[in-house]
């Protein structure tokens, strides 16, 4: 089942051969755990092995019915080892342990509903234009390398190795050097499906270290046919480079600078509370975090003068406790570069409407808090509204018409979500068609279904997850044809 210094390399639990690293509490700066990380050698490993596991009879040829029991297996004990998993990774993430509860259903949910999308799985039988027929079927990649953040681990986790094991293939799965602990859970999880269904063991691996090291080893790979990765856009811009001398498929789910917009006429208090929850919730550390809100200029001032006043009564807090609303960020690191950029936006004209600093008293002093923080002032152009911050910070910005409102949401390099806030549907249709956005949410945001696909433009990435189809995005499409012309072209 594994010791806490073990990785699963190929179905084995073992030491890492890479250099050693700590994970920190984001709540007091100590230690949780030292890992060996994941060596290019431990890769080849991995990748040898799942591709050994992925053209295994046992598994190649089972049927997909009984590849969902598989996945239902796997959901059955997330689902029994929930209440762990959940503090688990409110350790390791600082996350409030209603998050983490709610991203281990999702991850249970994720597996459940692509046991589901398996079991229904079609090929097609396309029209003939000939003396044949004519079919489209998917067959596996083989080796899929999965790349996770830490801002949600568990849940982006099942994400990727839910529908690539669905396809058919076997998982490299390497996880945030700051938060592996419920990744490597997960592992043992899938571990243990496997072993209960006769399965081969290196179907599953989990890899964490550093990304240049492990990420890197992944996706340079020759053995591995497609790398899905979420995370930063740089980082995404590299792995697309790499697969690109590789001629391999990616889906790369990157940054955000999402737009919120509320018009005059939407109803204040369901407005309040989504942009609060947009931004605020997981510490504003999500991709698709609503850190820009356009407000019509005839509400700006009492709409805003508002959300302050609530921003202000929020509570922060540890992620244990169930009471917390924003919690740790995930390590002071990145606290300390939310605060530089918040400070430099301040240099730069920015006002700070609440916020703006660490917390004071001693009960924050050892933690990696940051307080909900509302800037206005500076124009769409300012860095801060342009640079993700991938921390509780919103800034403010006017609009006067839906012309100038769709231009200023647009320009951003970044196309990831949107909300809009406004009674009238006609207003919301044509906003939601002309923002340039992978998600738009209308009078509510940051709600999610897997059955629904996710996915960004323009730099927020390329590809789509969930959804029915999202099997299929780990799998490899064929065209069959079959002669049925008893006498064939220059026969005789």
């Amino acid at each position: 089942m594994g010791h806490p210094d073990e990785i699963l390399v190929g179905g084995c639990w073992r030491r890492g051969t890479g250099d050693p690293f700590e994970t920190r509490s984001p709540l007091t700066g100590a230690p949780l755990a030292e890992l060996h990380g994941a060596s290019p050698a431990d890769v080849d490993e991995a990748v040898r092995a799942g591709a050994a596991a992925a053209a295994d009879l046992a598994w190649r040829d089972l049927p997909p019915h009984r590849r969902a029991r598989l996945l239902s297996r796997v959901a059955d004990l997330v689902a029994e080892r929930a209440e762990d998993l959940a503090r688990l990774q409110t350790a390791d993430t600082g996350k409030s342990i209603n998050e983490t509860r709610a991203l281990v259903a999702s991850a249970e949910g994720t597996f459940r509903y692509f046991a589901a999308a398996l079991e229904t799985l079609e090929g097609s039988l396309t029209p003939s234009r000939g003396p044949y027929v004519t079919l489209s079927v998917h067959e596996p990649i083989g080796v899929v390398g999965a790349i996770t953040p830490w801002n949600s681990p568990i849940a982006s986790d099942a994400q990727k190795v839910a529908p690539a094991l669905a396809g058919g293939n076997a998982v490299v799965l390497k996880p945030a050097e700051w938060t592996p602990l419920v990744a490597l859970a997960l592992g043992r999880i899938v571990a243990a499906a496997l072993a209960d269904l006769g399965l081969p063991a290196g179907l599953m691996s989990v890899l964490p270290g550093p990304g240049p090291v492990a990420g890197e080893a992944i996706v340079r790979h020759p053995g591995v046919g497609k790398v899905s990765f979420t995370g930063g856009t740089a980082t995404g811009r590299r792995i697309g480079a790499l697969a690109a001398e590789k001629i391999m498929p990616v889906s790369l789910e990157l940054g955000g600078k999402s737009p919120t917009i509320v018009f005059p006429d939407a109803d204040r208090e369901q407005a309040l509370a989504g942009v609060m929850f947009g931004i605020f919730s997981s510490t504003g550390q999500s991709c698709i975090a609503g850190s820009r809100l356009f407000l019509h200029a005839s509400i700006y001032d009492e709409f805003l003068d508002e959300l302050v006043r609530r921003t202000g009564k929020l509570r922060i807090g540890p992620g244990d406790d169930p009471a917390t609303q924003v919690a740790p960020m995930v390590a002071h690191a990145h606290r300390d570069r939310v605060a530089v950029m918040v400070d430099a936006a301040v240099a730069g004209g920015a006002r700070v409407r609440c916020g703006g600093r660490a917390p004071d008293g001693p009960e924050y002093a050892a933690g990696a808090y940051y307080l909900p923080t509302i800037l206005d002032g500076v124009p769409n152009d300012a860095p801060i509204c342009q640079e993700e911050i991938f921390g509780p910070v919103l800034v403010a910005l006017p609009f006067t018409d839906e012309d100038d409102l769709v231009a200023q949401a647009n320009a951003t390099v970044y196309g990831l979500a949107c909300g809009i806030w406004t009674r009238d549907h006609r207003t919301a249709w044509r906003v939601a068609r002309r923002v340039e956005a992978g998600t738009v949410w209308v009078n509510t945001y940051k709600q999610f279904s897997v059955s629904t696909p996710f996915g960004g433009m323009k730099e927020s990435g390329l590809g789509r997850e969930k959804g029915r189809d999202g099997i299929l995005g780990y799998m490899r499409q064929k065209s069959v044809y079959w002669g049925t012309d008893e006498v064939l072209p220059w026969a005789g």
